[in-house]
């Protein structure tokens, strides 16, 4: 199941891509095959509601005859971020590709011992298709970093490694949008990585029943049809349930939470010349296996 937040006729809507992946369920028509009249009307209640929904008679209900009156094309909406407004920051992990880490391993020096976390804005998200700002004036070697993200489904405080996927909604694609010079300026990576626009999500986020456990997802990421990054999920340092376990710990995560888990080698901070960088009309797309590709515009 693929979920989304979408806007169809100038409202902003939640749903699931239909069997064919051609196609949007308003999340409403499946409440009313559901016969659930307090409906959801964005993600991160349909998230904490979540848990309450059978699962086999929702994806039954998607392969239903009678839904396919309700389904919108994708033709006819705007895809969103999936969470346009996450509840609190999002979690970011640094260094987490071994191949990263030595590309930048004169700048920010080090094999990391224990999972290096941050945080990142948010509000909004910003989805397919919608624009980076470049932020003339003020940032210079603007950067891309795709990365997979985790959305945490349930309420969890120290959640033990073996329980950790339980805890897990799904999974969708975050670009870590990245301003080199600010974060050199600042000494760390927060307001680098935190301007507006910077935090582009999407398309969707695929339920976590869909993804077999441990991920072996190929990763990737192009600039103008220039595959930059390659590499595949199976090769974080610190998997994911370690994320969740470490992060846990004392800290309370809530449904709708959103971990995105560090990004392969192939950032432009890594080349040499540093001719890279992003500049504006570059086109840069993020694509991770079985989830799909987020496509965004320099502005």
């Amino acid at each position: 199941m693929y979920f989304a937040t979408y806007i169809h006729k100038g409202s902003t809507s939640i749903g699931i891509l239909d069997i064919e992946k051609k196609g949007m369920i308003p999340f409403q028509e499946i409440c009313k095959f559901l016969g659930i009249e307090d409906c959801p009307v964005d993600m991160v209640s349909l998230i904490e509601q979540f848990l309450k929904l059978d699962i086999k008679l929702l994806k039954n209900i998607l392969a239903d005859k009678k839904i396919v009156q309700a389904v919108v094309p994708l033709e006819n909406v705007k895809l969103c971020a999936p969470i346009p407004y996450p509840r609190r920051n999002v979690f970011c992990v640094g260094k987490n590709y071994l191949d990263h880490v030595k590309e930048v391993a004169t700048i920010f020096m080090g094999l990391p011992k224990n999972p290096v976390f941050f945080s990142k804005v948010a509000c909004p998200a910003v989805g397919y298709g919608d624009f980076i700002d470049s932020h003339t004036g003020i940032v210079e070697k603007l950067d891309y970093e795709v990365e997979l993200a985790v959305v945490i489904g349930k309420k969890g405080k120290n959640i033990p490694r073996e329980e950790a996927n339980d805890y897990i909604f799904g999974y969708t694609i975050i670009n870590d949008v990245s301003a080199r010079i600010l974060q050199k300026i600042h000494e760390q990576w927060h307001k680098g990585k935190s301007l507006d626009t910077f935090c582009p999500m999407g398309p969707y986020i695929i339920h976590a029943s869909e993804l077999s456990s441990p991920l072996n997802l190929d990763i990737s990421c192009k600039v103008n049809g220039e595959l930059r990054q390659k590499s595949n999920t199976g090769n974080l340092i610190f998997d994911i349930p370690t994320l969740i376990n470490v992060l846990s710990q004392g800290l309370t995560l809530m449904p709708g939470d959103v971990i995105a888990t560090g990004t392969p080698a192939g950032v432009a901070l890594g080349f040499e010349p540093q001719d890279k960088y992003l500049r504006s009309g570059d086109v840069v797309e993020c694509c991770i296996e079985k989830i799909g590709t987020l496509k965004n515009t320099i502005r």
